[in-house]
């Protein structure tokens, strides 16, 4: 963009717009690109006289940010760059049965080590970024409650800050993994966004026109518990039962493989397992059921009748434009999108769901860490931005 252009967005004088990216080049946070060619004017159907305009581009490389993901079992740390580049990451997995004293240390040590893995120099980390599970005060950056951990009143922002020195904001991370894809993944241009995830349990993270819906209590997206059987059905880790991820997440995969393999000992599916139905993951079930093996088939079709039914409800509740699968399970692609959307639209009949589209995310695993470090770049205020040197 150019400085014209700045000046006639924001309703700035020329003067005003001149001496404030003067301040930002001589920082380094903003630099120019090449001065537009007549022949660029010409393909645009522009015709200009005097000097080509120079355009202005942020520095990705100016400032840095660093990320968190705390999976159930599994943590990623990532230094990402202003356009979400990841510079330098890292992954660990820790054991879920740890108090999280000990797990909080864990973090610390894989921050250090990603940072210094990215070689960046301290005073250009604008801060750090933690996704964390379950339900989270975002003001206060308190874990207050994650099932799946067995954590609570968990006052991360507080200990991180005090233990590495850097400013922390602390939210739910399929929250971050929202944001991620909303701003560099599968939902960019999108104003109404639902991401859902389902790895160990079943979350999803609302982004409207840019910014993360959290709700009241910062408790929105944890459809993972909202109740699919309203009398009985499977114990859930929250306390309750009937709960969406005990029927649709990686776990009830895993479960159902042991029930059924007991009745189908010569099932392609147990072959892949080498024999040992706890070693069903997701992809297995997708593999065998790709090949054609029955029991596979009836457990793909058991998660995506349920799993389906949720995102329904979820999408007739919110009416988003958008709609993205990912973690593990959502990794069987078209095997688990194309019945899900068959289910939506079947059961979505009070909304028009043609407009609503169902894809699979395209940041991966790293979703969550670059959507935290963005909390991270973006809570650092224009004052502390242009302090530093």
């Amino acid at each position: 963009i150019s400085r014209a252009q700045l000046a006639e967005r924001t309703a700035l004088s020329n003067t005003t717009i001149t001496h404030l990216i003067d301040d930002l080049l001589t920082q380094g946070i903003v630099m120019e690109a090449n001065a537009r060619s007549a022949r660029h004017n010409h393909e645009a159907g522009q015709r200009r006289v005097g000097r080509p305009r120079t355009d202005l581009q942020l520095n990705p490389n100016a400032r840095y940010a660093v990320g968190v993901h705390i999976g159930i079992g599994i943590l990623r740390a990532a230094v990402v760059n202003l356009h979400a580049e990841i510079i330098h990451n890292a992954i660990v997995e820790f054991d879920t049965t740890l108090a999280a004293p000990r797990v909080l240390n864990q973090i610390a040590r894989l921050v250090e080590k990603t940072i210094a893995g990215s070689r960046v120099a301290g005073e250009r980390i604008l801060g750090l970024g933690v996704g964390a599970s379950g339900l989270v005060d975002y003001d206060n950056g308190v874990n207050v409650l994650a099932p799946n951990l067995g954590w609570r009143e968990v006052p991360l922002r507080d200990w991180m800050q005090s233990r590495l020195g850097l400013p922390v904001t602390v939210d739910n991370n399929v929250r971050a993994m929202a944001l991620g894809e909303a701003m560099f993944g599968a939902g960019r241009d999108v104003g109404v966004l639902a991401f859902v995830y389902g790895r160990v349990g079943v979350g999803a993270g609302f982004v409207m026109n840019g910014r993360p819906f959290r709700g009241s209590g910062a408790g929105a997206g944890e459809i993972g518990h909202t109740v699919m059987l309203p009398d009985g059905g499977d114990p859930c880790m929250c306390g309750n039962r009937g709960c969406l991820e005990t029927y649709a997440s990686g776990v009830a995969i895993q479960k159902l493989a042991v029930q059924r393999l007991a009745e189908a000992p010569d099932s392609l599916l147990l072959q892949l397992a080498d024999g040992d139905p706890a070693r069903v993951t997701p992809a297995l079930v997708g593999q065998a059921a790709a090949m054609g093996d029955a029991t596979a088939q009836s457990i793909l079709a058991h998660v995506t009748k349920y799993l389906g039914a949720g995102v329904a409800n979820m999408v007739t509740a919110l009416s988003p434009e958008c709609v993205i699968l990912g973690g593990s399970v959502a990794n069987l692609g078209e095997q688990l999108l194309a019945p899900v959307r068959a289910i939506v639209r079947e059961r979505c009949r009070a909304i028009p769901v043609d407009r609503v589209r169902i894809v699979q995310a395209a940041l991966g695993p790293d979703a969550g860490a670059i959507g935290a470090a963005l909390w991270a770049a973006e809570r650092a205020s224009g004052k502390e931005l242009f302090a530093m040197t």
